[in-house]
């Protein structure tokens, strides 16, 4: 568990609870952001394990959560299935950023993911999950997989914004399918909830690739979706767009 909590003019680290293979490491201070590292020790998810995650930007605060490296799920054992759930709150005029690097699938993984924000009224969200069908680079494709992956975003109490995803068995064919995601090894959701949501929309479009979409719901909510050949390619296009709906701020971790 972490919270950030504003102090003298910028923020800091709240609470700070950890144990098991899951880490967290704070890089150079940032006088306005609190940054923090996201580590698996483990080296990667399997069937059977278990990671929980709960984080919270308290009133005025800023917080930016981001990983060391794209996570990894590794094959599972028949009937094992891994689960991973991150669970984020946003109090009063304070500001999010949930950056995670990529979650690279692996042929016979299973893993159940489901992320959780809350946020006040008047807190901002930066929201990214990229998600890698396969490493292309070593000819690798999903033939045997199970995948289950939940997004919600609630403010106030009240649903915002929410998705779910199931995939399973043969998941490089299906999403070989046209009206799918035309052969696309790569894809990722961005969520952006601010008061200038609407304003960032013409310049969030034109940074976008042919294959990805971006729709305001609201008149502070933007969502993106973007496909891609592979993780390359995503970054590609991911790298500029986050670095500019999160002010500059995108964690170094991202750059290399």
């Amino acid at each position: 568990m972490v919270s950030a909590k504003a102090a003298r003019g910028g923020s800091t680290i709240g609470e700070l609870r950890q144990s098991g293979a899951m880490k967290l490491l704070f890089p150079r201070p940032d006088p306005a952001l609190l940054q923090a590292i996201v580590i698996n020790s483990a080296g990667g998810i399997t069937g059977g394990d278990s990671f929980a995650l709960t984080a919270r930007a308290e009133a005025q605060a800023a917080l930016s959560l981001t990983t060391q490296a794209a996570e990894r799920a590794y094959r599972a054992q028949p009937g094992q299935v891994a689960a991973l759930r991150n669970t984020l709150t946003v109090d009063s005029g304070a500001t999010l950023h949930w950056l995670p690097q990529e979650t690279i699938l692996y042929d016979g993984c299973a893993l159940r993911r489901h992320l959780t924000v809350d946020l006040a009224q008047d807190a901002s969200l930066l929201l990214v999950e990229p998600l890698v069908f396969g490493r292309a680079a070593m000819g690798e494709t999903l033939r045997h997989a199970y995948f289950r992956d939940r997004i919600e975003v609630n403010r106030a109490g009240q649903p915002l914004f929410h998705d779910a995803m199931t995939l399973s068995g043969d998941v490089t064919a299906h999403l070989a399918a046209p009206h799918i995601a035309a052969e696309a090894g790569a894809l990722a959701t961005l969520i952006y909830v601010a008061p200038d949501a609407e304003a960032r929309l013409p310049r969030l479009r034109a940074q976008l690739p042919d294959s990805a979409g971006a729709s305001l719901i609201g008149p502070d909510l933007l969502v993106a979706r973007i496909l891609a050949a592979d993780s390359f390619d995503l970054r590609q296009s991911l790298v500029p767009i986050l670095g500019a709906l999160s002010g500059d701020t995108l964690p170094r971790s991202w750059m290399t």
